[in-house]
Parts: C-alpha cells; structure tokens; sequence
C-alpha cells in the first residue's frame, strides 16, 4: 500500500502502537514519525482497534464483576476470555513489526471510509 519499504524505526514503532497506545499518540503527534505512511497507518489502525477492544470489553467487564459476586469460581472461569484481545494484539504487533501493512476485518475499512487512512 506504500510506496517505499518501512526502515527499522518505522517497524518498531509501529509494533509498539498495539502493544503500548499511547505509543500510538506520540506517533500521531510527532512530526517526525505522523509523515511516515507506514508509522501512521499503523498508529491510527492501533488506536481504533484499542478502542473497539474497550467498547467490547466493558459489558463482559460488567458480568465478570456480576459473576464474581456470585461465586469467584464463575468468575474465574470466565476470565480466559480477557486474553483473547491480548493474544490477538501481539500477533497483530508481530505482523507490524515483520513489515506487513495488513487490514484488520471491518475497521480498517470504516477508519478508511471516515477518513482516517
């Protein structure tokens, strides 16, 4: 999707987007790093995805609580769940870091469509 091959910065900061968001932020408001496309392709798609894994998060966030009220071990069980998002991060971080400009299913194409990309 970019013209030139993303340098070793251009990789690391990115990886560390999904890993770290306000990583993501600094790269955004760097002047340095937001004029590099590879960099602020992959800030811009961390910080979005952050905040779907929130939105997503917070209602399961609110029965672990429920259940955990209940009985601990209801709420113990439910607590692989938590790392899924964790997992599907770093595999993301690791991809960014390999050099690849990937698109995440349904929101790459809406931060595209609101002009974000």
């Amino acid at each position: 999707m970019t013209q030139e091959q993303p340098n070793a910065d251009d990789k690391l900061f990115a990886a560390l987007s999904y890993i770290l968001w306000p990583v993501a932020v600094i790269v955004l408001l760097s002047e340095n790093n937001k004029n590099r496309p590879f960099q602020r392709y992959h800030a811009v798609q961390a910080l979005s995805l952050g905040v779907a894994i929130l939105i997503l998060l917070l209602p399961l966030i609110c029965v672990d609580v429920i259940l955990g009220q209940i009985s601990s071990l209801l709420s113990r069980l439910f607590f692989p769940v938590f790392l899924v998002p964790v997992v599907f991060v770093f595999w993301l971080a690791y991809r960014a870091y390999q050099g690849e400009q990937f698109e995440i299913p349904y929101l790459t194409e809406f931060i595209k469509n609101q002009g974000w990309l």
